[in-house]
């Protein structure tokens, strides 16, 4: 993954593609009508079944039902990275105060 580009579907593909887009998406996403009533961890799993399987069709073919079952069990590895990461960079952001520095 290159940092000057944007995302390809080979990115998407990727654990680390995948989780900063699930991350990146579910942080502007999660407060919009509709989206507001599902639980932050179920949406970030469905966006990141829904992003390993177009990577994955994009990049593989073809498609099999193993690369299917492998997307559902993977997402629930990005989306726990995507929703840990945000944690992670909120509870940070919140040790530290910036007028300290």
């Amino acid at each position: 993954m290159n940092p000057e580009n944007f995302f390809t579907w080979a990115d998407l593909a990727s654990y680390a593609g995948a989780t900063m887009a699930v991350l990146i998406i579910t942080q502007f996403t999660k407060e919009l009508p509709g989206i507001v009533k599902i639980h932050t961890r179920v949406w970030a799993y469905i966006l990141s079944v829904v992003i390993l399987i177009l990577g994955t069709v994009f990049t593989v073919s073809p498609i099999g039902p193993q690369d299917i079952l492998l997307c559902l069990i993977n997402a629930v590895l990005v989306a726990m990275a995507a929703i840990g990461g945000y944690h992670t960079v909120a509870d940070i952001k919140s040790a530290v105060s910036f007028s300290d520095l």
